[in-house]
C-alpha cells in the first residue's frame, strides 16, 4: 500500500486531477521537501515548513513532473529536479513578502509578519541553497545551468518591479518584462529541464520552454486580475497591488480607454498607493471591461501554450499539460 506524506495537505483544486495522475511522483515530492527543509537551525526549518505547508498548489514542479511523462521518459531524479524547482519558488515567496511588506498570504499571516524580516530574508536563504543542493544531486551541469539563470533573472525581475513601484508611467512592454522575469522564467525553466533530464529532441526541449514562457504569463496576467476580482474565491487579499504601487495589466488597459481626467485620478492612487480607494478603482476598472480583457489576453497566451505540445507525442499527460494552461488563464478559483 502507498504510504501517505506526513504533514502537507491534500488539495481540492482543479489541478488535483493533474496531480492525481502523477500521484506517486506527489507524494515522493510532498515528503523529499518535508525531509530537505530539516534544519540543525530550528528556526529555519520552521519558518521553511510554515511557508512549505501552507497549501500551495506546486504548479511549477507539476509541470517538470508532467512533461517528462509526456515525453515518455523516466528517471527517477525528476522528483529531485522538482523539489529544487519547488524551493527555488518558496524562496522567493519569503522575500517577496518582506519585500512587498506583505501581511497576509494563502490567507494566514505571513512569515515575516510572524517572525519578522530578518529571520524571513535568512530562511529564504537557507531554502534558496537547499534548492541549489538538490540540483547538483541530480548531476546535469545543463540543468544547473538552466537554474542558476533563472534564478539571478528572478532576482532582477524583483528589482525591477521594485523600481516600477508606483510608476505610473510603465508600459505595456515593461510590465511584461516584469512578470516574465518574476513568474514566467521560472515556469519556462520547468518545461525546459524537463527535456533537458529525459534527453529529448532540442524541438521538444524548446516548445516545453516555449509552454511553460506562456503558461507562466497567463498565470501572472489572472493572478493580476484576480486583484481587482470581488467574487473571485481566491484566498487573495483584493487590493495588495494598489495598496503597494504596482501597475499591472488591468490598470493599464483601462488607462487607455478611460477619459483623461479619470485616467490621471487612477495614476494618482497608484502615486499614493492608496488602498482605500480600492472601489473606485474596480469601478473604473468596470467602467471599461478591464477585468475581461485582461482575462482575455491570459486565455489567448494559454492557447498559444497548448499549440506548442503539438511538438510533443499524443497522450494523456500532454492533454493534461493543456488542461493546465487553461487552468491557469482563469484562476478564478
Amino acid at each position: 500500500m502507498r504510504q501517505k506524506p506526513v504533514g502537507l495537505p491534500r488539495l481540492t483544486h482543479p489541478v488535483t486531477p493533474l496531480i492525481n495522475s502523477v500521484r506517486d511522483a506527489f507524494d515522493q515530492l510532498d515528503r523529499l521537501i518535508l525531509d530537505r527543509i530539516a534544519s540543525r537551525v530550528g528556526l529555519a526549518e520552521e519558518i521553511s515548513a510554515y511557508l512549505v505547508k501552507a497549501g500551495g498548489k506546486r504548479v511549477r514542479p507539476l509541470v517538470t513532473l508532467l512533461a517528462v511523462r509526456a515525453l515518455g521518459g523516466e528517471d527517477s531524479r525528476d522528483v529531485l529536479l522538482a523539489a529544487s524547482i519547488e524551493f527555488l519558488h518558496t524562496a522567493t515567496l519569503l522575500h517577496d513578502d518582506v519585500v512587498d511588506e506583505s501581511d497576509q498570504r494563502r490567507g494566514r499571516d505571513t512569515a515575516n509578519e510572524v517572525w519578522g524580516n530578518a529571520p524571513s530574508v535568512l530562511a529564504g536563504d537557507f531554502v534558496y541553497t537547499r534548492a541549489f543542493q538538490l540540483m547538483v544531486e541530480v548531476g546535469e551541469m545543463e540543468i544547473l545551468r538552466e537554474l542558476a539563470d533563472t534564478t539571478n533573472r528572478i532576482a532582477e525581475g524583483e528589482l525591477q518591479q521594485l523600481i516600477n513601484k508606483g510608476d505610473v508611467d510603465i508600459d505595456e512592454a515593461s510590465y511584461f518584462e516584469v512578470i516574465y522575469a518574476k513568474t514566467a522564467r521560472l515556469f519556462e525553466a520547468s518545461g525546459r529541464v524537463a527535456g533537458q533530464l529525459v534527453q529529448a529532441t532540442p524541438a521538444q526541449t524548446q516548445a516545453l520552454a516555449e509552454y511553460g514562457r506562456l503558461l507562466g504569463l497567463a498565470f501572472q496576467i489572472a493572478d493580476d486580475a484576480l486583484d481587482y476580482q470581488t467574487d473571485a474565491d481566491s484566498g487573495k487579499s483584493l487590493g495588495d497591488d494598489l495598496a503597494e504601487g504596482k501597475v499591472t495589466l488591468p490598470i493599464l488597459i483601462a488607462k487607455a480607454q478611460l477619459p483623461g481626467p479619470r485616467a490621471r485620478w487612477l495614476d494618482m492612487q497608484f502615486t499614493r498607493a492608496n488602498r482605500d480607494a480600492l472601489p473606485e478603482v474596480i469601478e473604473a476598472l468596470e467602467q471599461c471591461n478591464a477585468i475581461e480583457q485582461t482575462l482575455a489576453r491570459a486565455g489567448e497566451l494559454a492557447a498559444q501554450a497548448i499549440t506548442q505540445l503539438q511538438a510533443l507525442p499524443a497522450g494523456p499527460y500532454r492533454d493534461h499539460l493543456a488542461t493546465l494552461a487553461n487552468i491557469a488563464a482563469k484562476r478564478d478559483h
